[in-house]
């Protein structure tokens, strides 16, 4: 559980999502949905380690209806990184995306959003963290991956 910080707007960050670090096979691999009705902003960490040969790494937020990723569709204009790639020496880099709340498409009932990585040609290592930010409801809860708080 996170606790609020008095020092800080909305509180601490939350871990809200996660792609967890593997081998990341090559094709798409989703984060959870998050409710953005809970938090005004969220940041993505991506994290890509050693790049398989010739593999490339995108990442890019999508918006859905649910919690089930029911519509999911990418948001525009899009929310994504530049493509990393073996060629490009990316291997052991990280990337960071915000996004936020007022980006959805509500006026169609778009109030989730996920993480999307997508590895091309060959297996490459690779995560991601999504962090709530600036919650609208405190304390933050954390996912149940979570195994230990320190503060």
């Amino acid at each position: 559980m996170a606790f609020a910080h008095p020092n800080l707007p909305g509180g601490v960050p939350a871990v809200v999502g996660v792609i967890d670090p593997d081998v990341l096979t090559a094709t798409t691999h989703d984060s959870t949905w998050v409710d953005m009705r809970l938090w005004d902003e969220v940041m993505a960490v991506v994290m890509a380690g050693t790049l398989g040969a010739s593999a490339t790494l995108d990442a890019a937020f999508r918006q859905a209806t649910d919690s089930s990723g029911t519509s999911a569709k990418v948001i525009s204009p899009a929310k994504g990184i530049t493509q990393l790639t073996a060629a490009g020496t990316d291997s052991d880099k990280q990337a960071v995306l915000k996004i936020r709340s007022d980006e959805l498409d509500h006026e169609n009932g778009f109030y989730f959003v996920g993480l999307r990585i997508t590895v091309a040609v060959a297996s490459s290592d690779g995560g991601a963290l999504l962090l709530g930010l600036a919650g609208r409801f405190q304390p933050g809860t954390d996912l149940a991956a979570v195994d230990e708080i320190v503060t």
